[in-house]
């Protein structure tokens, strides 16, 4: 039998044969040789080929024309701290209104890192990949701290180092469509609690909501109006024609006193609260007919990036033409909606904002946060919305100087 542990039980091992022919390769056996070539070809295809494939050597920068990098340096430089690892680059003030973090990868993509400012804590981080104009919406209740100034007043609107105006930065998004276009100012916004809370709760996001600077909880309710997509005026109280039997409130701008007294009033209302676009007059029929009250406020606004809108309310108003003359982006209200505090005739005054929109292309709307007028506001635009009516923000009807 043999002492071969390999030979089957009960046979002897056979005797290989001496000499003659080797036995012939097995076909599992050229089958794998077959896959091992194929495999070293496609790997040399791969490695040769000018199809993005092959890793492309750098070429000489020396011999280059320099370029601009996103990091702002020219290409023929080497950067101290070029390798392999991702880059931070500068930025040039924050469009978010959070701390903003710009990382250069290997592959040339810039990965912007938002996290919220002036915060404690670790909290989450927002990672956008790519450009982004405007305020990012995810950190919409934030200020951007490059467009505020400290002022005796508490910290105000500036237009920022980069020439980013603050009316820009929180303007509401829309299509950029030159359909029919109707804009809805619902103002009063921190005079009373419940009425404040309803409106945003009720109004959709295309509302402009505008906040009355001598309200309540201004910077609670504003952050809660921007986070709901909201946005937001400022409501300035201005002097009427009947002061002082009907006065506006502390702090009104009135045509008796200095330029700089009505300033420091028009600086402490700008303080109250951030992230708004402009201001609205609130009452004001005497201050606006007066040019030589109305102007120093107007330049400010302007120096400011603010827009001014005019409720319409008086037919004696300067605003216009002032703004026009100073480079104010500015706006007229088409009607006031709620004249009459009841349901039906705000609706039927809607229908007429929509035919003035349809005639003139966009119209401008504007009411008062009472409960009648959330509703039948929040009710007609369900309705209108499938007329093929795009509501937008108020900052996109004004006229600008700068986009003319």
């Amino acid at each position: 039998m043999g002492t071969d542990l390999n030979a089957p039980l009960g046979q002897d091992r056979r005797t290989k044969p001496q000499g003659g022919k080797k036995p012939m390769l097995s076909a599992a056996r050229v089958c794998l040789g077959l896959g091992i070539l194929a495999l070293a070809g496609i790997s040399g295809w791969a490695a040769l080929s000018p199809t993005g494939l092959r890793r492309t050597e750098p070429t000489d920068i020396a011999q280059a024309e320099p370029a601009e990098m996103p990091d702002g340096t020219a290409s023929g430089q080497k950067p101290e701290d070029a390798g392999s690892k991702p880059r931070p680059l500068p930025t040039s003030g924050g469009l978010s209104g959070a701390n903003v973090e710009k990382t250069l990868t290997d592959d040339g993509s810039i990965i912007t890192k938002f996290s919220p400012g002036q915060r404690s804590g670790n909290g989450p981080a927002l990672i956008e990949v790519g450009q982004q104009k405007g305020q990012d919406p995810r950190v919409a209740a934030q200020p951007n701290d490059a467009l505020l100034e400290d002022t005796p007043e508490g910290r105000i609107p500036i237009i920022g180092a980069n020439g980013e105006r603050p009316m820009d930065q929180y303007a509401r998004p829309w299509s950029g469509a030159r359909g029919i276009r109707i804009a809805l100012v619902v103002g009063g916004l921190g005079l009373s609690q419940t009425g404040t809370q309803k409106a945003i709760r009720d109004l959709p996001g295309e509302v402009t909501l505008g906040f009355a600077a001598t309200g309540n909880s201004l910077q609670r309710w504003m952050q809660e109006a921007r986070r709901s997509g909201h946005e937001i005026l400022l409501q300035v109280p201005m002097e009427p024609f009947d002061y002082p039997d009907n006065n506006p409130g502390p702090h009104t701008l009135r045509t008796g006193p200095s330029a700089t007294q009505n300033l420091d009033a028009l600086h402490f209302a700008l303080a109250q609260i951030t992230n708004y676009t402009g201001i609205m007059n609130f009452l004001g029929g005497q201050f606006l007919s007066n040019a030589d009250a109305l102007e120093p406020v107007m330049r400010d606004l302007a120096k400011r990036g603010l827009l001014f809108l005019d409720d319409g309310t008086s037919a004696q108003s300067l605003t216009g033409t002032l703004a026009d003359t100073i480079g104010v982006p500015h706006g007229f209200a088409d009607l006031v909606v709620d004249g009459q505090l009841e349901r039906i005739a705000i609706l039927r005054k809607l229908d007429e904002l929509e035919r003035i929109a349809r005639r003139n292309g966009s119209a401008i709307g504007v009411a008062s946060a009472f409960d009648e007028s959330v509703a039948a506001v929040a009710q007609w635009m369900d309705e209108a919305g499938t007329r093929g009516i795009e509501f937008v923000g108020v900052s996109a009807l004004v006229k600008d100087p700068q986009q003319q």
